[in-house]
């Protein structure tokens, strides 16, 4: 980048020259730089520059975080914040220009506090000054890393700026009874952001009635860079871990980049995160929740949310339980199962109780007595849960009281069947029933508006990016189905980046009938829906949907081998009896590999397929995540 020169333009020509919208985020990176070169080269030109000045307070990044944190609603939101109680956003864009007085060397905390909190707000800034090349060196400083900052100019002392916007920057908070040190001055900068002044950097427009992702969606223009600035400070934020620095991480300029960066396999995951190791901890002073995961299929981990990252992941959450279909007013009932550190609970009342809601979390031990209770005596209309604990609970209530009604049924965790959703309509009057997609690892992936049906799901890019792979990792044309890597932009203790989560599906552009053009995941499920057999293959997605007709709710496939004998066992659950010959019959014509001709040699059968029908509940339930295992390969165990 070009060094600054005084004067270099006029504030008219600053204002003009460069419609390239800044992030907040990027700021705070060139921050971080400065920080680290006042630690590491205190006897540097530039560091001496600062500390002379009195002001290298100024550069504490985690201080510096959290209050425009503050500022903005949501540092990783801007430019929008969200509003919680009524699905609106309010816009930030910057003023243009801003001018800032240094009136003399022993205040120059005051014109930089301003530069500090104008850039964030995406401000080009003039400093009228007779130290011109003190500022030449504190710019040179902060964009030596590279990260794109607007403008910094310098004109003289008292020099015109038409069409500028003069800010008068006041003097920090005083402090009384305690001594005055670094620290406490960066506290005071951090909760000086919030002021008047500092909100008087911005222009702020309230939009009543556009939602974060219409919000986001009308920006399209800016996405790529929107993206690319998350992804910057996403990359720069895992370099504090032990295993992204070994991996020498490239940097990034562009959401183009990401493709370059390595993809995160779930084996490494677990070799680096706790319990098994601390290489993706980044060392920082403890805070926020940790979850752990399911452990459906293996051993669990735990999954590390600092302070902020929590705070991201319900900020971005708040607005897809409103496109599900909840209101101010509704009365939900929480059956996501929680114990053991287990996230569905613990994550989805820290988002419910933020909204103007009122919800019973009564958790996976839900029965029909409490469901009947809460409608009766607290007319609750809303009901979520996970279908495989959820259905079972809902049709004892209905059995026990014929004229149950539930306006709203929002599930997750694992697929509902379609003939469930409309029993849900049929018999309990149901209007809307949405699902979302989400993981412990990095929360919510898409969710499903008023006007989505079946597996597709408006998706999270500004939270979760996704992209679709083939098996070495080729990222695949839009519309063709493959593995799914979720990049976790919001989330900076214990990074996602690139994390082939182990589910599949595709992502192609949709325009919806709510209003939303964009991205859209169809999902297919598990990457582990491969069942190979007697040489042959077949999707567990494709057995669900063949069984879909005949009313069941949940599927298992069991898939092994023993003394040479190769075996597949479909085990269903359903409402109402079933006839596992019938469904047998059917699945053998369908299927190649369940075809009728067993193999024999020698007269030794060496092919069994065997279908067993279960009732409604009762396959066995995960005791942790409450789901039910959908595919089985007792191959692959010890």
């Amino acid at each position: 980048m070009t060094a600054m020169t005084t004067p270099i333009r006029s504030a008219a020509q600053a204002q003009t020259a460069d419609t390239t919208p800044h992030y907040p985020t990027d700021l705070l990176l060139a921050v971080a730089h400065v920080e680290q070169t006042l630690a590491r080269e205190p006897g540097s030109p530039a560091a001496r520059a600062l500390a002379d000045a009195g002001v290298d307070f100024l550069f504490r990044t985690e201080e510096l975080t959290e209050g425009l944190d503050e500022l903005f609603g949501g540092v990783c939101q801007y430019p929008w914040q969200p509003l919680t109680d009524s699905n609106d956003v309010i816009a930030f864009s910057p003023l243009g220009t801003v001018v800032l007085d240094d009136a003399a060397p022993d205040t120059t905390e005051k014109p930089l506090r301003g530069l500090l909190l104008a850039w964030a707000a995406g401000n080009d800034v003039i400093v009228r000054t007779a130290r011109p090349n003190w500022w030449r060196t504190l710019d040179n400083l902060m964009r030596a890393p590279g990260f794109p900052l607007p403008a910094l100019l310098t004109v003289e002392p008292g020099a015109p700026c038409p069409g500028a916007h003069h800010i008068d920057v006041p003097p920090l908070p005083p402090v009384r009874g305690q001594l005055r040190d670094a620290a406490l001055d960066a506290r005071r900068f951090r909760l000086d952001c919030t002021s008047g002044w500092a909100q008087s950097l911005s222009r702020r427009e309230y939009l009543p009635g556009t939602a974060l992702a219409q919000a986001r969606a009308t920006d399209s223009a800016w996405q790529d860079a929107r993206i690319a600035a998350r992804l910057r400070y996403l990359v720069e934020r895992a370099r504090r871990t032990s295993y992204y620095r070994g991996l020498s991480l490239p940097q990034v300029a562009d959401r183009s980049d990401l493709q370059h960066l390595p993809i995160l396999e779930k084996s490494a995951l677990e070799r680096h995160s706790l319990p098994a190791g601390r290489e993706l901890c980044s060392g920082d002073r403890p805070s926020g929740e940790v979850l752990r995961s399911g452990a459906t299929s293996g051993d669990p981990r735990y999954i590390v949310f600092s302070r902020a990252d929590w705070t991201n992941m319900v900020r971005e959450a708040i607005p897809v339980l409103y496109a599900l279909g909840l209101r101010p007013g509704d009365r939900v009932i929480n059956t996501l199962f929680g114990g053991e550190l287990y996230g569905g609970m613990v994550t989805s009342q820290n988002e419910l109780s933020r909204m103007p809601l009122e919800t019973y979390t009564v958790g996976g031990v839900a029965t029909a007595d409490h469901v009947l209770m809460l409608v009766r005596s607290f007319e609750a209309n809303v009901v979520l849960g996970m279908p495989a604990l959820l259905l079972p609970v809902l049709r004892n209530a209905k059995a026990a009281c014929p004229d149950l009604r539930i306006e709203k049924v929002l599930y997750g965790g694992s697929p509902m069947m379609e003939s469930d959703k409309q029993w849900l309509r049929d018999e309990l009057g149901t209007r809307i029933v949405a699902s979302v997609l989400a993981a412990n690892d990095g929360a919510q992936l898409g969710y499903q508006c008023s006007e989505m049906s079946g597996t597709r799901h408006h998706v999270c890019d500004d939270y979760n990016l996704l992209e679709v792979v083939d098996e070495q990792g080729r990222p695949l044309p839009d519309g063709e189905f493959g593995e799914l890597l979720v990049t976790s932009m919001q989330k900076f203790e214990g990074p996602l980046i690139r994390y082939r989560i182990g589910d599949v599906g595709r992502i192609y552009e949709h325009s919806c009938g709510c209003g939303l053009t964009g991205r859209v995941l169809d999902y297919l499920g598990r990457s582990d829906g491969l069942i190979k057999a007697r040489s042959q293959t077949m999707l567990y997605a494709d057995v669900v949907a063949e069984l879909a007709p005949f009313g069941v709710s949940q599927v298992q496939i069991e898939v092994a081998s023993h003394d040479r004998v190769e075996s597949v066992v479909i085990r269903t659950e359903s409402s109402r009896p079933l006839d596992p010959e019938a469904l047998r019959a059917h699945l053998e014509s369908t299927f190649e590999l369940l075809g009728t001709r067993q193999e024999f040699e020698s007269d030794e059968v060496l092919f069994r397929f065997v279908v067993e029908c279960h009732g409604e509940g009762e396959l066995p339930r995960h005791p942790v995540s409450g789901k039910v295992r959908t595919v089985i390969d007792r191959r692959l165990e010890p």
